[in-house]
């Protein structure tokens, strides 16, 4: 959650903060805010509401300036600042001039406090000389804070509800001149959570001290200016050399360079790698919305995802990072998928691929539960964790409860040297490239498609397919870029058309079965996050047991009929629900007429084998919840309380 920019060099820190802070927007937008060391004051704004707000809050002020705090201990003096690359973990050496712009910003997904502005970060210290910004949750500010209020010779005054704002006092608890490093290093000993944060202090301009612990904090280093942010779209428009920070490291930056170390004070080497990424990947280009760009850049996604993998026609080439292979693999007795939301979505589906055509068991866990429920697990398992992001909390504390128990754990995701990636065993990549809307749409498709990449190269190793069905599945494989293409052709307008029919409605219930139901759970889960309609999921053959009584003739309900070995048994149970007097939008194969008899509204995906179905199947679905969520005039960019990389539990 949340995003952070800072930023020391020569240009005017504020524009480039703003700039910074709008393509993390995607991160959190209940309030944001931008300090910058001007002189011997830190000049700040905050505001309420997303980016739209502080940058009104910006013009209308002009040169931002806020009134320094007073201190209760006396002046202060303005400290020298020390050259860094002398000694990069003490500091000592010759000071540099300070360069023309040192700042750092935040927008905020509320997590501690309501969303205001005094809760809105940056965050200060009494005397209002040390800002910080922080992404993260700091687990014991409680019994912090209340040591800072009762402190005998500098009592803290706290302006916030925040947890982030304790991090602030503490540094001021802990600095002596010229000693922001070492006391940003004392502060976190003393911090429980997992956090990363970067600080400030008006009295060494030109430096910046950040620290990660299990959330994202990665520097880019430009031509004499360096950046820091939560992730690389923050500064990529500046540099694209980044250097990534692991848990439980310290970097300080200056116009010059970064400097790394450990909590305990020992130094570190980080290699600058460079990043390939477009910026144009994060403008709209066009279209009224990012989801709506990242909904027709899926077929691009599964193309770049697809690859190189499939260039046989008889066999996946998979293309793992580290130390996995199909061959160790295959060796596995068990194969557990753990991810949230979309990505848990993603592994249901891979399930189903997985056993028919490999035959290995597998289970699907929800990666916040897993850990709390002593999983069985051990060294002749796989576990694969699926974040798009890299990030995701839980998923990474599944993992690391697999590995500790000894088995071998495969990373699924988008983004190259997230954490994700370096504590797995080995890592397999998705290609969807950068999505900026909060609701997951090509990375879902995405990741589902290296799913179905695994599975073939699994079965081919095995031997659990014959050769011509490997073919077979390889070519349709192939086809599913073309396919996404001619679906949102083809479809796109008919389901805009009925999107509008349903807007009004005030519950949906969405079914399937096989592997329709994981497709009916993201198609659900999508109008929830950006429609805020009511909405459930079901197998079909569970109605009977209970959500059926939720039905009457104001239910639209979304059924996923694509071609399987049950729809049949689909069909009864849409014959079930029409007798309630629900209104049925069925997602059905081109060619296949018999739903049409059933349904009110038939969406049409293209044929594909039935296992592939599902992906396809989801596409209409997202357009379907998107068109809802445009006619209810609801910004389906940013919809409330939901943020892109959920890096807290």
């Amino acid at each position: 959650m949340c995003g952070i920019v800072g930023y020391v060099g020569p240009q005017e820190a504020r524009a480039l903060l703003m700039a910074g802070l709008e393509k993390l927007e995607y991160r959190g937008y209940d309030s944001a805010g931008i300090s910058v060391i001007d002189g011997d004051r830190i000049d700040a704004v905050r505001a309420v509401g997303n980016l739209s707000a502080l940058r009104t809050a910006l013009a209308e002020r002009g040169t931002v300036t806020r009134e320094t705090a007073s201190s209760e201990t006396g002046s202060f003096t303005a400290i020298s600042l020390t050259d860094l690359d002398a000694d990069p973990v003490s500091g000592a050496g010759e000071p540099p001039a300070p360069p023309h712009g040192t700042g750092i910003g935040h927008t905020r997904w509320a997590t501690h406090g309501g969303v205001t502005e005094a809760n809105a970060h940056p965050h200060y210290d009494s005397a209002d000389r040390i800002h910080i910004v922080l992404n993260g949750i700091v687990e014991n500010y409680v019994a912090l804070k209340a040591r800072l209020i009762a402190d005998p010779i500098r009592p803290a005054r706290f302006t916030s509800e925040t947890d982030a704002e304790v991090i602030a006092h503490l540094i001021a608890l802990h600095y002596r001149p010229g000693g922001l490093l070492d006391a940003v290093r004392a502060t976190y000993r003393e911090l429980e959570g997992h956090f990363s944060f970067v600080a400030m202090s008006v009295d060494e301009p030109g430096r910046l001290v950040g620290v990660r612990k299990e959330c994202p904090l990665i520097v880019g280093r430009g031509d004499g200016e360096t950046f820091i942010g939560s992730a690389v779209p923050a500064f990529m428009a500046h540099t694209r050399h980044v250097q990534y920070m692991n848990d439980d490291e310290i970097v300080v930056i200056t116009a010059e360079g970064a400097a790394f170390s450990t909590v305990a004070g020992e130094p570190l080497t980080r290699e600058i790698s460079v990043i390939d990424w477009d910026p144009e990947t994060a403008e709209k280009q066009g279209y009224e919305t990012f989801m709506l760009k990242e909904i027709h850049e899926q077929a691009d996604a599964v193309a770049d995802t697809i690859g190189e993998r499939a260039t046989r026609t008889d066999g996946i080439d998979l293309d793992f990072e580290g130390e996995m292979s199909t061959a160790l693999i295959a060796r596995a007795r068990r194969i557990v998928i753990v991810g949230c939301g979309t990505s848990y979505h993603a592994g249901l589906i891979g399930r189903y691929a997985i056993e028919q055509w490999a035959r290995v068991p597998v289970e699907v866990d929800v990666a916040s539960e897993y850990r709390y429920r002593t999983p069985i697990v051990g060294p002749d398992d796989l576990v694969i964790g699926i974040s798009q992001s890299g990030e995701t909390l839980d998923t990474l504390a599944a993992m690391r409860t697999a590995r500790g128990e000894g088995a071998r754990v495969l990373a699924l995701t988008n983004i190259m040297g997230s954490q994700m990636t370096r504590e797995a065993d080995g890592v397999l990549y998705t290609r969807a490239g950068l999505e900026i809307g909060v609701a997951a749409t090509k990375t879902f498709v995405a990741q589902v498609t290296a799913l179905y990449l695994l599975a073939l190269s699994l079965a081919e190793q095995r031997g659990t397919l014959d050769r011509a069905e490997l073919t077979r599945l390889v070519a349709e494989i192939r086809r599913l870029p073309h396919l996404i293409s001619h679906l949102l052709e083809a479809e796109e307008a008919h389901i805009r058309a009925i999107a509008d029919q349903l807007a009004p409605a005030n519950f949906f219930l969405y079914i399937g079965r096989h592997a329709g139901v994981p497709a009916a759970l993201e198609g659900a889960l999508k109008l929830k996050e950006i429609s805020y309609i009511a909405t459930d999921a079901y197998a079909a053959g569970e109605m009977k047991h209970g959500p059926i009584a939720l039905l009457d003739e104001s239910t639209p309900v979304v059924a996923v009929a694509t071609d399987s070995p049950v729809l049949a048994k689909l069909i009864s149970n849409v014959q079930e629900v029409r007798a309630r007097g629900a209104r049925v939008i069925a997602v059905a194969s081109e060619g296949n007429l018999t739903i049409g008899g059933h349904a009110h509204e038939v969406i049409r995906v293209p044929q594909t084998d039935p296992l592939l179905a599902p992906l396809l199947a989801v596409v209409p679905l997202q357009v379907l919840a998107y068109g809802i969520a445009r006619r209810r005039g609801l910004n389906v960019d940013q919809p409330r309380n939901l943020a892109k990389t959920v890096t807290v539990e």
